[in-house]
């Protein structure tokens, strides 16, 4: 296989109703496979956002019987290409809150171009905020943190799977890069307010001081019940430059990535090799 593919962002703008969710992402996957891509990943939360808890839980289900998660693998078997669903909610088997409700996982899939699942990973850190426009984040209240980083193993090198908070605690990135990933993925519904402050400087952050491409499909627009997201999907290289940015419309972005950079990055800035264990006093 060539150290040289096709990576796609399909930016979405997902909604309350699942089967329209498929169609919409499924649509986006084909334009990007007709683009050339090898590689096409979807934003977090692909499958359906809808803030109603008790309507969410009547919209998933546990793993096994995920309608979207059936529908991309035969979509990766009909394009023959990789894709990373993003995440995907799903029911967690066992885990329930403090009233003995049900628990989510965010938990972003990597499929491979015969359909089967090479990887999975469950967002580790939560989001709970309150932010001064007046919107309110708990997801801890439903969803059951992971307890694990997840390197997997692509045609074109090691990939390290994170899901959209996950970008601002760095030292999980390092400890991927050091365990072999020369790409990130970090999907996002990233807040606006957020996303038009941090969005770009810390993707760069996390490609540059890593020597990593980054991969950050990201969803867009207005999501109901006061629910908007940045967009600005993003393809990063090893040494800081944005090769594409998704702007706020759904819609594909697509790059060349050439994995012979990571190793020049980090040739030229081994930061990497230099890290050295501390004592803080």
């Amino acid at each position: 296989m060539s150290n040289i593919f096709k990576a796609a962002c399909a930016q979405t703008t997902t909604g309350p109703d699942v089967d329209a969710n498929i169609s919409h992402a499924s649509d986006l996957v084909r334009r990007a496979r007709d683009a050339g891509a090898d590689f096409i990943g979807l934003p977090e939360v692909v499958n359906v956002m809808d803030l109603d808890r008790k309507a969410l839980a009547g919209k998933t289900s546990v793993e096994a019987d995920d309608v979207t998660l059936a529908a991309m693998r035969d979509l990766a078997r009909e394009t023959g290409a990789w894709l990373l669903l993003g995440s995907l909610v799903v029911k967690h088997d066992g885990a329930a809150d403090d009233s003995g409700r049900p628990k989510f996982a965010n938990r972003s899939f990597l499929i491979d171009a015969a359909g089967e699942i090479q990887a999975r990973y469950d967002k580790i850190h939560m989001f709970d905020v309150d932010l001064k426009d007046g919107e309110s984040y708990r997801e801890s209240k439903a969803y059951e943190p992971g307890e694990h980083s997840t390197l997997a193993e692509t045609p074109w090198g090691g990939l390290g799977m994170t899901i959209c908070y996950d970008l601002r605690f760095p030292h999980l990135y390092r400890g991927l890069a050091k365990a072999g990933a020369g790409m990130f993925t970090i999907p996002a519904a990233f807040t606006r307010p957020t996303g038009a402050a941090h969005w770009h400087i810390l993707m760069r952050a996390r490609a540059i001081e890593n020597g990593c491409f980054v991969i950050a499909p990201a969803q867009c627009g207005h999501h109901g019940d006061e629910r908007y997201t940045y967009g600005h999907s993003l393809i990063v290289a090893p040494w800081g430059e944005v090769l594409a940015d998704g702007g706020d419309e759904p819609g594909i972005v697509v790059a060349e990535i050439d994995m012979d950079r990571v190793g020049e990055a980090r040739g030229m800035v081994p930061s990497l090799h230099n890290d050295r264990d501390f004592r803080a006093e």
